[in-house]
């Protein structure tokens, strides 16, 4: 098991270094930000190359990547072009939100995928598996922006029950997250999960429920609710992590979308500002904190394998 993680560890930073190189090689292609400031006619073209050498954008892009990435392992992650603020503490200021609204919205897609999964499996044929698969396939279609213009449009513009964007009501004491201002970025995201997850849980869940062992359960006389709640359902969690661990990264991924439209203050909003202004130091930033939350996701994925099914053997 040591090896082993010592062996993925490996794997994630040299796997984590080639996506730095990558997204560094593609955000220079956008263009520098400098550009961005020189195209009004009364800006100062000697601030502007000024201000180009202090940031040291007047380099080659290989030579700023590797200043980045010094700085980076020093625990350095710069300063953000646009608000001058140290970007370690703009992270720290917009994760917060962010981890709310991804914890809610998988606690609600991992409830909503794992019952109706498995009571579709349990009611193969029926009516009611035919509209939960029905359901699912047009929540895994729908697109998440869409989708949130839709229940805008019903809950908030129509029936004005939630409010469409923001974290809390202004002018209200406190930091915090007020519940209804949650429900529906929350719910664009754990209904787009839920959708993917249904069918995979109740596809693995009939193959469990056609094995030879749960069979012979059956023939000897175990009760129906035991032979699916204790036996088949214990070797349903493989998939079940499987689904947590492709989950995390895609609700990281989906947030940015989210937060731009229901206005949260997170770090999707954050990072989708950053590359409207070419703000180099809070892209990078945001892309590394991605790529780490994705490998990490993996390597525990695989670690709970082992931890559930006795037979995985980590080498």
């Amino acid at each position: 098991m040591k090896r082993y993680i010592i062996r993925r560890l490996l794997i994630a930073l040299i796997t984590l270094w080639g996506i730095t190189v990558i997204d560094f090689w593609l955000m220079s292609l956008a263009g520098n930000p400098i550009e961005i400031m020189s195209g009004g006619p009364k800006v100062n073209q000697a601030a502007l190359q000024q201000r180009a050498e202090t940031m040291g954008l007047n380099q080659p892009v290989y030579i700023q990547y590797f200043s980045w990435l010094k700085a980076i392992l020093q625990g350095d992650f710069g300063y953000s072009y646009k608000t001058y603020q140290p970007v370690d503490q703009m992270i720290a200021k917009y994760i917060g939100p962010t981890l709310i609204l991804m914890g809610t919205a998988l606690a609600v897609s991992l409830a909503i995928s794992i019952f109706f999964g498995i009571y579709s499996a349990i009611h193969q044929h029926s009516k009611s598996d035919y509209a939960i698969v029905t359901l699912a396939f047009v929540g895994q279609s729908v697109p998440g922006f869409f989708l949130a213009l839709v229940l805008i449009y019903i809950f908030s513009v129509k029936l004005g029950w939630l409010p469409s964007g923001g974290m809390r009501e202004l002018g209200t004491a406190g930091t915090g997250v007020q519940g209804k201002y949650l429900i529906l970025p929350a719910a664009v995201l754990a209904l787009g999960e839920a959708g993917n997850n249904i069918r995979y849980i109740r596809s693995s869940m009939l193959d469990i429920l056609s094995r030879d062992y749960l069979r012979t359960a059956r023939g000897k006389g175990i009760g129906r609710r035991l032979v699916i709640y204790k036996h088949a359902f214990r070797n349903a969690l493989i998939p079940i992590i499987t689904v947590i661990g492709m989950e995390i990264p895609s609700l990281f991924g989906g947030s940015i979308i989210v937060e731009q439209l229901f206005s949260w203050p997170g770090l999707g909003l954050m990072t989708m500002n950053a590359i409207l202004a070419r703000d180099y130091p809070v892209i990078m930033a945001s892309c590394l904190l991605s790529a780490v939350v994705v490998l990490l996701a993996n390597l525990v994925t695989d670690l709970l394998y082992a931890l559930v099914d006795p037979t995985v053997q980590l080498q």
